[in-house]
C-alpha cells in the first residue's frame, strides 16, 4: 500500500501568506514525481501555528527520489541568479504513516 509524509511547519502568522503563496508557485513540481498520488496543504484554522503539507507516494522509494531530486532542487533558491529566499516556517517535523485502510471520496 501506500505511504503518507505530513510535514508539520510551524509558521508565524506574519509568514502565512508568504508560505501559501510559495506553494502556489510551486504548483505542479511534485506531480509530474514518479510515485506521486496525492499533495494537500492544510491551513490551521484554530488553535495551532502548524500548518501541514500532505503527500502520498506508491511507495518509500518513490518519496526519497524526490526527495534527492526535484524537491532539493525546489528549495535551492529563487531560481538561477536569485537570492536565496529566508524560509516561512520557524520549524519543521515530518511524520511517516503507511495506509492500512482507504475509502474514495463520495460521489453524487
Amino acid at each position: 500500500m501506500s505511504i503518507v509524509k505530513i510535514n508539520a511547519l510551524t509558521v508565524p502568522a506574519e509568514q502565512r501568506e508568504v508560505l501559501e503563496r510559495r506553494f502556489a508557485s510551486r504548483a505542479g513540481t511534485v506531480e509530474g514525481s514518479d510515485g506521486f498520488e496525492w499533495f494537500e496543504l492544510l491551513r490551521p484554522l484554530e488553535g495551532t501555528d502548524q500548518y501541514l503539507v500532505y503527500t502520498r507516494w506508491r511507495d518509500e522509494a518513490a518519496f526519497q527520489a524526490w526527495m534527492e531530486g526535484p524537491m532539493k532542487a525546489a528549495h535551492q533558491g529563487g531560481g538561477e541568479g536569485a537570492p536565496k529566499q529566508p524560509p516561512a516556517a520557524s520549524g519543521s517535523t515530518v511524520w511517516s504513516f503507511e495506509v492500512v485502510q482507504q475509502t474514495g471520496p463520495k460521489r453524487d
